[in-house]
């Protein structure tokens, strides 16, 4: 099959290799559509990330039919049309024409939308609602999200607000991102352009003028400061980056902070695959009965390593407007 492969030398290039053949417990999927994440750059050049390479071919989330099934399979027949997550599972990634992976980790996609807007939820679909599970929200309290226009945090929005808890201030870096979450539902004076001067001043003003109970930081770095500058003593600071700064990590430890973690990656790592398969059923039954919606996304081409190296571009510059990128297989 065809397929973006990672060589000896962890440079990406075009190749071919042979068609997974699906074990027992598993489904062979014909990848219809797979997306892109920061991750997929990352792991060419952080070595925390590099660390979660379990394939030479990447790719984390993806769409498609089920051609071929194991011989303990139960829960899906040839010809389901079906999305999942995959990273790090002991699967090929989805930079590929074909993948194999546990029956378990998989869900039937939503019925009322394409292989494309599917392929556009796994990642960024479980993070969200990894993160909304785990705090268990209550409507009193303040949060802040940074980069709440990226893929993690606009569905997180989705979710928020669907369940009706709306005390949060967003941080966005362009007019465009701005629009973006208004037509999510987001009100005008709960958004920040952390681009603008007096950025704590801006985000404590957008709050009454207090410091939040939780801030769940998708940015990292320099952000990752800021949100421990604005939270309260005994907060609950959320990491989905694992870039927290060392001045960051003094100031959350000085403040007593509760700091979360998020990993998709866990649940592989001792096969409770559960958590991935009802994560994404709870989001099926968001999107079939309208609660939410799937993310906007730009189809940046189809299987080559030309698609691959442009979409990895366009993630590390930042330039997704708000945008999830989609690779179309056929």
């Amino acid at each position: 099959m065809k397929a973006v492969i990672l060589n000896k030398d962890f440079k990406l290039e075009e190749g071919f290799t042979e068609k997974p053949q699906p074990q027992n417990n598993e489904v062979l999927i014909q990848i219809k559509a797979s997306g892109f994440n920061p991750i997929d750059y990352q792991m060419l050049e952080n070595e925390l990330e590099r660390k979660l390479i379990s394939s030479p071919i990447l790719g984390r989330e993806l769409s498609g039919i089920i051609v071929e099934k194991g011989a303990d399979v139960t829960q899906f027949n040839i010809g389901d049309e079906v999305f999942c997550g995959s990273g790090s599972m002991g699967s090929n990634g989805t930079y590929a024409e074909y993948i194999s992976v546990p029956e378990a980790i998989v869900s039937l996609k939503p019925k009322n939308i394409s292989f494309e807007q599917a392929a556009s939820i796994p990642s960024a679909g479980l993070t969200s609602f990894q993160i909304f599970k785990r705090l268990k929200l209550q409507p009193q309290q303040t949060i802040l999200i940074t980069g709440a226009a990226g893929g993690v945090g606009s569905f997180l929005l989705k979710i928020l607000l669907a369940h009706h808890i709306e005390n949060f201030i967003a941080t966005v870096g362009s007019e465009e991102n701005r629009q973006m979450l208004l037509n999510l539902g987001v009100k005008g004076h709960q958004i920040v352009n952390y681009k603008e001067e007096n950025l704590i001043d801006n985000i404590l003003k957008a709050n009454h003028h207090q410091p939040f109970d939780i801030g769940i930081d998708l940015v990292g770095n320099y952000m990752a400061e800021v949100t421990a500058e604005v939270l309260k003593i005994n907060g609950t600071y959320v990491d989905v980056t694992a870039l927290v700064t060392k001045e960051a990590h003094e100031l959350l430890f000085n403040k007593g902070t509760l700091i979360m973690n998020i990993s998709n990656y866990t649940y592989g790592m001792v096969k409770q695959y559960d958590y991935y398969k009802s994560s994404l059923e709870e989001i099926t039954k968001l999107i079939e009965n309208g609660s939410i919606i799937p993310s906007q996304y730009k189809i940046i081409g189809t299987l080559s390593l030309e698609t691959v190296l442009k979409a990895h571009s366009i993630l590390k510059n930042n330039q997704t407007q708000g945008h999830k990128l989609i690779m179309k297989n056929s």
